[in-house]
């Protein structure tokens, strides 16, 4: 039977409500006429994002945070009165041409390549057709402004917003840079991709970065700070709530929860060694296939070998690929989430656990050093350092009341913060800029400024 909150162990406590942030043939080249819409012009936007449909189930190799973050940017652009198109590649025979994801928001399958999953580093040779198809569409239904995600989506929108001089927004995402000093041998981006990266950063009106972290790296790419905006990824606060069902907990044992894509550099391996330091307590894996196919994927049965060479075999859970709606019941039930990534560009999973009043546990890389406020919110620890792991995760257990407080202000923290009605009502005004500088004639254009 589902449990009620009053059943949890202790650690959580809702946010006082005064802590929560308030909601908020061919055409003609030719601009429209102006839509006008709560007191502001409406737009029509355009987003692309490749791999990541806002339709994808998560938990897949390459379904994760950049799913998410399309899906709840394009439904919170549309809730304040601007028609949003998003663009992903048919990898489905199945799939129609335009499909609603809800009003005011529709999504258009591209025909770039065979219509079937195709691993995104395998995606580059079809960025052309991509292109193409973008140009010719804009070309009948033009957007005001295009916004692109990830390096392929970039290289694809580059080639039709210049052809169609439209004002061109990128997020990245993720660096192909960060990604070699991590992986090394084992990065499987194709070789183009950091020189692909430098020229849609360099041709891009607007580089929308999620992380202040990024904006370092950028700049080692000889991508200036000037030609950067950054605006974090959200979380939904009504959705990732304190208060609640519950995942059934363990019996009198502390549970540890672990959410994200089942890939080697989201440090499973990490929790589960440092579980083993961790008496008692329990770790559940969110993320990967669903059902039978999870017993076949070459990184669950990686981890289970590990947890079997570590004796804690009985106490690792994989639950494989949740439904959206079970991540929250799992998070508000965990004692402590744990983010222990090798690198970590954003990382939503940290801002759903504490908008879920669950402290963190996450490692001091990229993003995590932006959401996740040390002895405030979680606790940040060394990457690839299972005693340190360990030694937080115990800090915690051993603390109750220090679990609580950190999941309280975690909350806080979101509500003032990370709100997707925030973080988008930012994200637009960043737009508008765009559009103003785009607008300018061109002996009068100014840079963008560099605000939010």
């Amino acid at each position: 039977m589902t449990a009620t909150r009053k059943d949890r162990a202790p650690g959580k406590g809702r946010a006082p409500e005064k802590d929560r942030a308030p909601g908020k043939g061919q055409a003609p080249e030719k601009d429209p006429a102006p839509r006008k819409g709560r007191g502001r012009s409406r737009l029509r936007v355009a987003l692309v994002s490749e791999h990541a449909s806002p339709l994808a189930a998560l938990g897949g190799a390459d379904a994760g945070g950049q799913n998410v973050h399309v899906a709840r940017l394009a439904e919170t652009l549309a809730d304040r009165g601007h028609r949003v198109t998003v663009y992903t590649r048919r990898d489905s025979p199945d799939l129609p041409e335009r499909l609603p994801l809800r009003h005011g928001v529709d999504v258009h399958h591209v025909p770039a390549g065979p219509p079937e999953p195709v691993p995104k580093d395998e995606l580059l040779p079809y960025m052309g057709l991509f292109g193409a198809f973008l140009s010719a569409q804009w070309a009948a239904e033009r957007p005001d402004v295009v916004h692109s995600h990830f390096w392929m989506s970039g290289l694809a929108t580059l080639q039709a917003a210049q052809e169609r001089a439209l004002p061109f927004l990128h997020t990245y995402h993720a660096l192909g840079t960060v990604k070699k000093r991590h992986q090394g041998d084992a990065d499987t981006s194709p070789g183009e991709r950091i020189p692909c990266e430098r020229a849609v950063g360099a041709a891009c009106d607007r580089i929308i970065a999620t992380c202040r972290d990024e904006v370092s790296e950028l700049a080692a790419m000889r991508v200036t700070a000037d030609r950067v905006s950054v605006v974090p990824c959200g979380v939904d606060p009504d959705v990732f709530t304190p208060t609640g069902p519950l995942w059934p907990r363990p019996a009198r044992r502390p549970l540890l929860v672990q959410v994200g894509r089942l890939v080697p550099r989201k440090g499973a391996a990490l929790s589960i060694a440092a579980l083993a330091r961790v008496p008692g307590a329990e770790l559940v894996i969110a993320g990967g296939p669903a059902g039978p196919a999870l017993d076949r994927d070459p990184e669950a049965v990686r981890l289970r070998g590990i947890a079997r060479e570590l004796g804690v075999a009985d106490r690792v859970h994989l639950a494989g690929g949740l439904d959206r709606a079970e991540v929250p019941r799992l998070m508000r039930a965990a004692d402590a989430v744990l983010c222990p990534a090798d690198y970590e560009p954003f990382g939503i999973v940290p801002l759903e656990a504490m908008s879920c009043g669950t402290p963190v546990v996450a490692t001091a890389v990229g993003g995590h050093r932006d959401t996740v406020a040390h002895r405030g919110t979680g606790l940040l620890v060394p990457p690839h350092d299972a005693d340190a792991l360990a030694q937080a995760v115990r800090t915690l257990l051993a603390t109750p009341a220090r679990g609580r407080a950190y999941g309280a202000a975690g909350r806080r923290r979101v509500l003032s913060r990370y709100s997707w009605t925030r973080v988008v009502a930012q994200t637009e005004e960043v737009y508008r800029r765009v559009l103003a500088a785009h607008a300018a004639p061109a002996a009068h254009r100014t840079a963008v400024p560099a605000a939010p």
